[in-house]
């Protein structure tokens, strides 16, 4: 019994404008990652001082109280009610 060899697969043979051309391809991508990559860079300088003078600004929400709703009369509350504004459901936890 003859084993057969598999056959050796040469590889293509490329014309030089080809190589050239895949090269000339490679080196603008690479281009322009680099051009993306410098601008990136750029603009996470300009964030990191931007957050830097906001620390620095001192502005803080510390100490502040948060605005209590209205309350309203019983009589706005069913007025509401009636038009569908409120829920006494919602308000309860119930849903």
């Amino acid at each position: 019994m003859e084993e057969k060899k598999p056959e050796e697969v040469k590889p293509k043979e490329e014309k030089p404008e080809e190589k050239l051309r895949v090269l000339d391809e490679a080196q603008k991508t690479a281009d322009r990652i680099e051009a993306a990559n410098k601008k990136q860079e750029e603009l996470l300088q300009k964030q990191e001082e931007i957050m830097a003078k906001q620390m620095l600004a001192g502005k803080s929400e510390a100490g502040q109280e948060p605005e209590k709703p209205k309350e309203i009369s019983d009589k706005e509350y069913a007025e509401k009610l009636e038009k569908g504004e409120v829920n006494p459901l919602a308000e309860d936890g119930f849903i």
